[in-house]
């Protein structure tokens, strides 16, 4: 899945969603930092999620 054209669009795509989204400029109040950071909080797990997924990979053959 990770070395799919599709995911790499995909990965920029939300990089720069997060850029747009980390905006403090663009922040209403309170309420809408909150929604921006749980927005940020969940599109930095997608992104990482390949190299997550790698060291577990390498930690199980490592203890194997």
């Amino acid at each position: 899945m990770f070395r799919t054209d599709g995911w790499k669009v995909l990965m920029d795509e939300l990089r720069n969603n997060a850029l747009q989204i980390n905006s403090v400029e663009a922040t209403k109040d309170n309420e809408d930092l909150n929604f921006r950071k749980g927005q940020l909080n969940i599109l930095a797990f997608v992104l990482n999620m390949e190299s997550t997924v790698e060291h577990y990979l390498e930690d199980s053959n490592d203890s194997v």
